[in-house]
């Protein structure tokens, strides 16, 4: 695959085009490329995304797109025909190309001995898992910030933190998951009930962050009008002190209950979803291995 640059012995483009194409709704590709782009200081990307490109139509379509403003395209296509056709105007363009799940697909066909189905969006079809992302999306909003704590005992994580801790937005990328998340708040003088912070079922987790990115955060809400007439005392709300001692004492909390952390200050959504989707995790094979035990197995 040839590399683009902008004369023999330079370094390439600074500012450069680059085409996403799915025959599905590209939440991969957006998070794939989100997350190299990343890693590439000084650079101004130009990105186009082409979602559920299904028909050969369609896929000429954004292939003039191309061809007008060429750069490198990273693709799901499920279709061979779609794949190869796009992959042979890639190296006529002489733009790299990157098929993002065909190493994935092909790898998993030998170990399986299967072939692929070959239809793309699966992954978005109406079955169980389908639904079941519904319900803990309706879960989510229900249990958001301390509304109700009438039927709690269904969830399966419970986050816990004090204002600004990012317990919505993670609840809601679980539930995206189908796992069934709820979120309480920690608000100076209002106590959560002890029976709500000793469930059997659900993963406890305490949210955290440092107070000066809290403050930040605080200061920017009121500033905006965010939820202001939610805010009882706005002087205690962002005052200083006032944060340091609600930090504090949620930590008291979360040690007294033998909860595990995480500090947001410097993680996104996205790594403190997969670091409690991981906790779940263990947490589920503990009590397997404990459920095996009690009943005599090994």
């Amino acid at each position: 695959m040839p590399q683009n640059s902008s004369e023999s012995g330079r370094l390439g483009p600074r500012k450069f085009h680059i085409h996403l194409v799915s025959d599905a709704s590209g939440s991969t590709l957006l998070g794939i490329s989100r997350a190299v782009l990343a890693q590439f200081a000084g650079i101004e990307p130009h990105q186009k995304f082409w979602p559920l490109v299904r028909t050969d139509r369609q896929l000429e379509r954004v292939i003039s797109k191309i061809i007008e403003k060429p750069g490198p395209v990273i693709f799901t296509l499920i279709s061979d025909n779609m794949r190869n056709r796009l992959i042979e105007v890639c190296e006529d363009l002489e733009v790299p190309y990157i098929p993002v799940l065909a190493p994935i697909i092909n790898s998993l066909s030998a170990y399986l001995g299967l072939p692929a189905a070959g239809v793309p969006g699966l992954q978005h079809t109406m079955d169980k898992e389908y639904f079941k992302r519904v319900e803990a999306m309706e879960f989510a909003i229900r249990y958001d910030d301390g509304r109700t704590y009438e039927g709690l005992k269904k969830a399966r994580v419970i986050l816990v933190g004090v204002s600004r801790t990012s317990k919505t937005p993670t609840s809601v990328y679980l539930a995206r998951s189908g796992v069934r998340t709820a979120n309480m708040p920690l608000v100076p003088g209002i106590d959560v009930p002890e029976e709500y912070l000793t469930l059997k079922k659900p993963l406890y987790v305490g949210l955290t962050a440092s107070p000066a990115h809290l403050r930040a955060l605080r200061h920017n809400r009121i500033s905006t009008g965010e939820n202001h007439s939610a805010i009882i005392d706005e002087n205690r709300y962002i005052g200083e002190e006032e944060i340091k001692e609600e930090v504090r004492n949620a930590r008291r909390l979360f040690a007294k209950y033998n909860w595990p952390v995480i500090d947001v200050t410097r993680r996104s959504i996205e790594e403190t979803a997969a670091e409690i989707l991981s906790l779940l995790q263990s947490l589920q094979e503990k009590r397997k291995k404990e459920g095996r035990a009690q009943n005599g197995g090994d």
